[in-house]
């Protein structure tokens, strides 16, 4: 969200540059004409303008990092033209002209039909606009771009950029409605600008620097890995009422997949949507009235999800006497966590005894508006949603809660205290020194990828590993084909390699596609794990995957530090599908 406000305040603080003054005269020309026939067409033109460019850079500049090992310098020197440019603004211009003699040309020519309003001659003034504004838009809009390069192309970026348009329109309009005053204001504050881009400038060139030298490295994944969550709990429960005003607690967003759009219900959606129900019989709004229910939205490989689980057994035993009914909702993230003989062994092999309901379609999901693993609701007997949520942590708040609205329902509780836990294995709460987020190794949502070539899409691929990884970088080695949620080795041997800083390193695996078990190698910095094994390894990295699920690789005894993780299948037909760390 800051970001996103962020970029909108850079789009329209770009009207305060001097390279506007080219742009004012086309859009003044229409201030004494409709707004709505002259002004908004014009400025969709200029939004579209930038948006078509952005889009195109951004795509192209993500390929360029993704194609081979030095698409990070190319977007270094990218940026640092840009700083370049904020000193020396001669140097823009030289850059831009062919933008502003194109945009020049469209204006004229779009201008010459007449006196009377025409949307199709404000649309094309727009884009002249967009095109002459090219010079002031390069240095903010760079970085944006810039960045979305050496990160890769997402959804982010996509809403960075519009915000961006949106910013610039939102500055033109303001000039467009009203007129000469602002053009007078803006000739007055050129003179502070000119230093502004300077300092701008400078810090610009100061950034490059460190991040060729690699000392962003630390910082910018501190940043990354931060958790924002108060701010955007507290938005959330700000714009979504509740029926009681009671805020959840924090929400850890390191801690939880999202996915999907966030809006909740007010009271318990339908349960008809599942497919399925492990350890019950169906259940609905009906045969729930009058008890305290705690839904909670899971997945079985999902890390974040197994660490919870131990807390939401505890509360489940402990307070089923009292009133309270738990409610696993399975929502599937990969294609095999569909099946339901896995869910079912799943269920079994982590001692789930409470009801499950199988989510398969995510209409519970969806009737929940809900967006991440984990994710816990808990609702009274009338129905109405109390309290919720997100990822993991705040264990004892959340008890708390159940508790309070089990006294409300009958003034007792058959258990008072909280429950004590220990999870082992990857149920163990993570270490708080994890530097390295979650990854997904299928195309469609993979991140940092660095052997040469790029990821090539559905396709075999003799791949190559990186001869040098920075942190939280990775790369292939062997024949695979990279799939938009899975890799899968086409002919042994067969590498994946991690550069993480964090104790524990889980990967999501799963068989040949013909269920043959596949054996595996790992190591740390080149050598057998030994005592930093995983329990799903030895002390030599031997291993074997026979079931999809996730796997406990490594989880380190020694002191935590970057290091680069290595597992070689020495079968055909492994499917790798993302790590994730603790």
């Amino acid at each position: 969200m800051i970001l996103l406000v962020l970029a909108f305040l850079g789009g329209i603080l770009t009207i305060i540059s001097p390279c506007i003054l080219p742009v004012l005269p086309f859009v003044f020309a229409k201030a004494d004409q409709p707004f709505r026939r002259t002004g908004l067409p014009l400025l969709a033109g200029m939004a579209f303008t930038f948006a078509a460019f952005a889009a195109v850079a951004t795509a192209g500049g993500g390929w360029v990092v993704r194609a081979n090992q030095y698409g990070r310098e190319a977007s270094l020197a990218v940026l640092a033209i840009f700083g370049l440019t904020l000193l020396w603004p001669a140097l823009a211009d030289r850059l831009s002209r062919p933008f502003v003699r194109l945009g020049s040309n469209l204006a004229n020519s779009s201008g010459s039909g007449g006196a009377n309003p025409s949307l199709i001659r404000s649309l094309l003034l727009g884009v002249a606009t967009g095109l002459l504004w090219a010079p002031c838009a390069g240095p903010i809009l760079g970085l944006i771009l810039t960045g979305a390069a050496i990160e890769g192309s997402t959804t982010r970026t996509l809403f960075l950029l519009l915000a961006y348009a949106a910013g610039a329109a939102t500055s033109l309009a303001v000039a467009l409605l009203a007129g000469g005053r602002v053009f007078a204001a803006l000739k007055r504050g050129f003179g502070a600008e000119v230093w502004i881009r300077r300092v701008l400038g400078v810090a610009v060139l100061a950034g490059v620097a460190v991040i060729a030298l690699g000392l962003d490295r630390g910082l910018l994944t501190n940043i990354s890995l931060a958790s924002t969550s108060g701010v955007e709990q507290s938005l959330l429960d700000r714009f979504q009422p509740k029926a009681e005003d009671k805020k959840a607690p924090a929400m850890m967003m390191m801690a939880a997949t999202a996915a999907g759009a966030t809006a909740g219900p007010q009271t318990l959606p339908d349960l008809s949507g599942a497919v399925a129900w492990l350890n019950s019989p169906p259940l609905n709004a009906e045969s729930l009235k009058g008890k305290a229910v705690l839904v909670d939205f899971w997945t079985y490989s999902c890390i974040n999800c197994l660490r919870t689980l131990p807390y939401i057994r505890a509360w489940a035993d402990k307070y089923k006497d009292s009133g309270l009914v738990v409610i696993g909702v399975h929502t599937p993230e990969f294609a095999f966590e569909k099946d339901l003989d896995n869910v079912k062994q799943a269920v079994s092999e982590l001692k789930i005894t409470y009801p499950v309901a199988i989510d398969n379609d995510r209409k519970i999901w969806n009737g929940f508006s809900n967006s991440y693993w984990p994710a816990d609701y808990l609702i009274d007997g009338t129905g109405r949603i109390r309290f919720h949520h997100f990822g993991e942590g705040k264990y004892d708040e959340s008890e708390k809660e159940i508790q309070d609205l089990l006294k409300e329902r009958d003034g007792k509780l058959s258990s008072a205290g909280l429950v004590t836990v220990n999870g082992g294995g990857a149920e163990a709460p993570p270490d708080a020194d994890v530097e390295s987020p979650e990854t997904y190794i299928g195309y469609e949502r993979a991140d940092s990828f660095l052997s040469p070539g790029g990821l090539r899409q559905d396709m075999p691929f003799l791949y190559a590993a990186p001869q040098h990884l920075e942190l939280n970088q990775w790369g292939l080695s062997g024949a695979w084909t990279d799939g938009a949620q899975v890799a899968t080795l086409k002919s042994a041997p067969g590498k994946i390699v991690f550069r993480f800083h964090a104790r524990d390193v889980h990967l999501v695996l799963g068989p040949a596609p013909d269920g043959k078990p596949v054996r595996f190698r790992v190591k740390i910095d080149g050598q057998a794990p030994g005592v930093n094994h995983g329990v799903d390894t030895d002390e030599q990295g031997n291993g074997k995957i026979t079931e999809h699920r996730l796997y406990q690789l490594i989880r380190q005894k020694s002191a935590i530090d970057d290091r680069t993780f290595e597992i070689e299948f020495l079968d055909p037909g492994a499917q790798a599908f993302a790590f994730t760390f603790g």
